[in-house]
């Protein structure tokens, strides 16, 4: 039985304001933001095989498990954001009272990448109606273009970089947000499992660099995701 339960996450979204006067700034705004992304916990639509996309299944017992084993291998962060998606914001609430940090913030430019009439369909059905597409990297007419999704995500972490500057921080987002974004800065192309992440460097500049990735736990050891 799972006893770490969601009660609320709060939204905290305020406009970031510039510095005054560059020349008086404190040390951590000149600093380098490190942000630990992570892929949520398996949700009911991982645990069937079906694109998820922005609709909003939600967490399985297994993926609620993973979020508290993942939190035993993290350190302290400075603070805690996630995805407005419910099986983001969940493991982020599971993750974020275990450490004993909070409350979460929320952003809905970390969501998943739209994927328009591909959503709610297995791989298979996606394959049949649109063949070739996902071993090309094609998107179907409805989708979010990816120099969408990158414009947005990049705005987050910047977002975020620009509350906690010098800080690290832990943000729990989706797969395909964190590759495509991978992709965009010219990092290595993978793919991630659940609570398998990578982390990003936000200079002071906004200049942003994809680093290396990490592997909490062993997803299979929880049931098998998609």
């Amino acid at each position: 039985m799972v006893v770490a339960m969601i009660r609320t996450v709060t939204a905290t979204l305020q406009q970031v304001p510039p510095a005054a006067d560059p020349t008086h700034a404190s040390p951590a705004a000149n600093a380098v933001t490190r942000l630990l992304t992570l892929r949520h916990g398996e949700s009911e639509w991982n645990a069937i095989g079906r694109w998820q996309g922005q609709e909003d299944p939600p967490l399985t017992d297994a993926g609620m498990l993973q979020a508290v084993a993942a939190a035993e291998l993290l350190g302290t962060f400075d603070a805690v954001w996630a995805s407005t998606l419910q099986r983001a914001a969940y493991t982020a609430a599971i993750i974020a009272e275990a450490l004993g940090i909070g409350p979460v913030q929320t952003d809905p430019l970390l969501m998943e990448n739209a994927f328009g009439p591909w959503q709610g369909l297995t791989i298979h059905e996606i394959e049949q109606g649109w063949p070739g597409y996902l071993a090309e990297h094609r998107r179907p007419e409805g989708a979010e273009q990816p120099e969408e999704v990158t414009a947005r995500g990049l705005a987050a972490l910047r977002r975020i970089a620009g509350q906690h500057p010098g800080g690290e921080v832990l943000v729990v987002t989706h797969g395909g947000l964190m590759r495509t974004l991978r992709r965009a800065l010219g990092g290595d192309e993978m793919r991630f499992t659940n609570l398998a992440g990578c982390w990003f460097d936000v200079h002071p500049d906004g200049r942003v660099e994809a680093g290396e990735a990490v592997h909490l736990i062993d997803p299979q050891a929880f049931g098998d995701t998609l």
